[in-house]
């Protein structure tokens, strides 16, 4: 009877895989945090792409969790907080590092690769230089160091300027940013050539007509720059373009409504061919509504001066109203106002300009962009802004063995 005691708690021991553990960096990047890794610190299995990859970030950030709080994990039950970096020294020519980005849904088992996150891009400069991944001769003992970034998912450049005291990434700061509570340094970031060879305006017009079943026929700016957006005037489906988290966010056929929009904006953008594909691709395309200038109070109850600024614009990701706004979707507001024509430049007022300050439900952000006309269509050399970052921990993450893949 002892040995068969023994031997049943041996084999229930035997039954649950031990926990592993995976060096890790959690970290701010502008208004978003996440979970950083170097590549060659992840399982063998997890350093390529596939399901034994997928199933470990999802485990790491807390999610599929139909609870929508991922208490057991990472990730922070917001898109801003349910991401996933993983870094490597780069292989690209002109390179120091490649960032290859994996959005976590946060009910669902899915990661989406389909984009970049502007914000993280902030830390990524800090992250490989404080983890080797970037050459010591590029670094100087006091200054800026210029990290050339590879993103991988979208296949562009980005340039990172990380300010640098005794030789280290100085992360401390005066610089604020509107959507966060503390200062920090400053992080000012480049991207470049963010549309390439591709069209900028997939359907070659400025403005499209949409039609929407159930919602109705809008004018819309459908942009790939930075990320494919759809940008709408919020006055054409009833907002003002002021709007907080909490007058969308909790409105669940408003939420619908916005999704329905995404969905056939996307397939006339043809990133999908029907709408059902726009459910397993929900990082991209993004959907902001736009309108012209208006005083309100932020989040923080901040007021916002109609007179400080061009523009107002209010984005969902992932389904929900963002509290500030994407760094990529910064890019397509940026690269749109500075096309005359397009429905974001138009609620600036019109005209020519290199930059914008837009409001958002934090507060205010100033993004420039340098456009021009190669035979006949609009490329985008450059848009720029700035951002900060900092490390919030750094040591190793724990996943339950039983939870990943044979």
């Amino acid at each position: 009877m002892i040995f068969t005691c023994q031997q049943s708690r041996r084999n229930k021991k035997m039954k649950h895989k031990p926990q592993i553990k995976i060096p890790a960096t959690y970290m701010r990047g502008g208004t978003s945090k996440g979970v950083f890794f170097k590549l060659d610190d992840l399982p063998e299995f997890a350093q390529v792409a596939g399901e034994y990859r997928d199933q470990l970030l999802l485990r790491v950030i807390g999610s599929p969790d139909p609870y929508r709080k991922q208490t057991d994990g990472m990730g922070g039950a917001t898109s801003s907080t349910s991401k996933t970096v993983i870094l490597s020294k780069s292989s690209e020519p002109g390179h120091d590092v490649d960032y290859l980005f994996g959005q976590v849904a946060i009910d669902r088992a899915f990661v989406d690769w389909s984009g970049n996150c502007g914000n993280l891009t902030a830390a990524v400069g800090s992250f490989a230089i404080s983890n080797d991944l970037v050459d010591r001769s590029r670094i100087p003992d006091n200054g800026t160091a210029v990290v050339r970034i590879w993103q991988a998912n979208i296949k562009k450049t980005i340039v990172a300027h990380i300010p640098i005291t005794n030789g280290e990434v100085q992360e401390t700061g005066d610089f604020e940013l509107d959507g966060v509570t503390f200062p920090a340094a400053e992080v000012k970031i480049d991207f470049v050539d963010p549309v390439g060879d591709a069209a900028m305006f997939p359907t070659g017009q400025l403005v499209d007509e949409l039609g929407v079943p159930g919602v109705g026929t809008f004018p819309v700016t459908m942009i790939a720059a930075g990320i494919p957006t759809i940008f709408l005037n919020a006055a054409d489906i009833g907002f003002k373009g002021t709007e907080l988290q909490g007058d969308i966010n909790g409105d669940a056929k408003v939420l619908a409504m916005f999704e329905t929009i995404r969905a056939h904006g996307a397939v006339k953008m043809g990133l999908i061919d029907t709408v059902e594909e726009a459910a397993s691709r929900q990082h991209t395309p993004k959907v902001a509504i736009v309108a012209p200038p208006e005083a309100y109070a932020s989040s923080s109850g901040k007021a916002i001066v109609a007179t400080d600024i061009n523009l107002n614009v209010r984005a969902l990701s992932m389904g929900l109203l963002h509290h500030a706004m994407m760094g990529t979707a910064a890019v397509a507001i940026a690269t749109a106002a500075s096309i005359p024509g397009t429905l974001v430049n138009l609620a600036a007022g019109g005209g020519e300009r290199e930059e914008v300050r837009f409001g958002h439900p934090s507060g205010t952000l100033k993004v420039g962009a340098e456009v021009g006309q190669i035979n006949g269509e609009w490329k985008a050399q450059k848009v720029s802004m700035s951002r900060s970052a900092r490390r919030l921990m750094v040591g190793e993450v724990f996943v339950p063995g039983g939870a990943l893949p044979n």
